[in-house]
């Protein structure tokens, strides 16, 4: 389900591979939140951004992008989304000026530093 789809789509449940379905207006953007149903009626996750623009001609276009989540990386997930939203939250406070990094911080101890995963893990 996309932009186009989005005042149809409420929180209404349906059949096949769509299971249920959250759009979540944001600016310029819209995000939707995509149960999906696997053959063996398994769930997962689609994320989908998908933004509106104009090509040359007048035209509107919309450019998404998606990512798939399956259940058993649900936890992971949302640790991680959690960790970085209470990241940002604590470093850029709602009127927009950075809060100074403390020190000991890994920003400061290590701007460029990434977490180590190994590939043999994802």
């Amino acid at each position: 389900m996309y932009f186009e789809d989005y005042d149809n789509a409420g929180y209404q449940e349906r059949n096949g591979d769509d299971v249920y379905s959250k759009p979540v207006r944001a600016g310029k953007r819209t995000y939707f939140f995509d149960v999906k149903a696997t053959k063996g009626n398994d769930y997962y996750l689609t994320i989908t951004e998908s933004k509106r623009r104009v090509e040359r001609d007048g035209r509107y276009v919309y450019d998404k992008h998606k990512i798939f989540l399956y259940k058993e990386d649900f936890d992971k997930f949302a640790d991680g989304l959690q960790e970085v939203v209470n990241y940002i939250r604590e470093r850029l406070p709602a009127d927009g000026t950075p809060a100074p990094v403390e020190p000991g911080t890994p920003s400061e101890d290590a701007p460029n530093a990434f977490s180590n995963v190994e590939f043999e893990e994802l």
